[in-house]
């Protein structure tokens, strides 16, 4: 089971997008705050279906590609966004000034960059592999 003080990323797996959102995170947290999983693999899916979800409650369809499993809850949206940047530290707190936007305009302009993510970045034909030095991020 994953290290409880560690916070998890789920990620769409197959999003260029998301690959890059992941490879940021992994290059700005050297401490290693922040583990991984693709939302394809079985690790994720089994830790959405303890926090209640069934894997057919996220079709791959759905623009959530991002989710935040922190403290024992589950973010999505805006909100597992801004939860990240404040947890990368550093200059990346400045983020927090999206928390002033309203969580309806800041959730209506995440799902209009995911709705769009596969024509704007691109997709894979399977989800990424970690590198031998990365392979204990991920779950």
């Amino acid at each position: 089971m994953p290290d409880s003080a560690a916070d998890i990323i789920l990620f769409d797996g197959v999003c260029n997008l998301c690959h890059g959102f992941v490879q940021f995170v992994i290059g700005q947290d050297p401490a290693g705050r922040f583990r991984f999983a693709a939302l394809q693999s079985p690790a994720a899916q089994a830790l959405l279906a303890a926090q209640g979800l069934a894997p057919a409650a996220l079709p791959a369809s759905d623009p959530d590609s991002v989710l935040l499993l922190s403290g024992g809850r589950l973010y999505s949206h805006s909100t597992a966004v801004l939860r990240i940047a404040h947890g990368l530290g550093g200059g990346w707190r400045l983020a927090a000034v999206g928390w002033v936007l309203p969580r309806p305009w800041r959730d209506a302009l995440y799902r209009f960059v995911a709705r769009h993510r596969y024509r704007w970045f691109g997709r894979q034909e399977s989800c990424m592999l970690p590198s031998p030095a990365l392979r204990s991020r991920f779950l």
